[in-house]
């Protein structure tokens, strides 16, 4: 695959085993995962001819390796983002001091209000990483780094979650744990 097919393929694999695994006939197991030969048959059947060869490619090339398969290789899952009603059992884990979450400039008043919400994924989602984060936030406009103080709302009784590419899962981040940036 190209760089651009990847891309393409990525985001068409992110909609099936995040969002709507229908779309091709799939039904995700509680947890997430789907048989790999189950997928591959389904994306045939919907004019998508991937070979496993294509699909390990895409797994193992995703910059933030969004997919995992299971320890035998048979199944497949996103690692987190879902909308769809999905058990991933991530670990419970204390957090560094500090988060990041990249966002675009103008949702800032929103989230001044009312903090990181999920919206429709199951978790707000958080980095120990600035680079990574900061080119999250530039998919909707000017980026802008929010700093969460993740110390701060584990002491305070907020559940983290650390799943196996490092991204880090919370339920809300309220507003008064978020260090805006001057953006003026």
């Amino acid at each position: 695959m190209t760089s651009s097919e990847r891309t393409h393929a990525s985001k068409f694999l992110s909609l099936v085993l995040r969002h709507q695994p229908e779309v091709i006939g799939l039904r995700l197991e509680p947890d997430g995962w789907v048989e790999v030969n189950v997928l591959l048959k389904a994306l045939h059947q919907h004019q998508r001819p991937w070979s496993r060869e294509d699909l390990e490619e895409l797994v193992h090339t995703s910059d933030k390796q969004r997919f995992a398969f299971d320890a035998e290789r048979s199944r497949i899952r996103a690692q987190q983002g879902h909308s769809v009603a999905v058990n991933l059992d991530h670990p419970v884990r204390n957090p560094p001091e500090f988060l990041y979450h990249g966002t675009a400039a103008q949702f800032l008043d929103s989230i001044r209000r009312e903090g990181l919400r999920r919206g429709e994924r199951h978790h707000v989602h958080l980095s120990a990483e600035t680079e990574i984060t900061l080119r999250v936030g530039a998919r909707r406009g000017k980026p802008v780094l929010l700093t969460i103080r993740a110390g701060d709302m584990q002491r305070a009784g907020f559940t983290f979650y650390l799943t196996p590419n490092h991204v880090w899962l919370t339920d809300h981040v309220p507003a008064q744990y978020l260090v805006f940036p001057d953006v003026s």
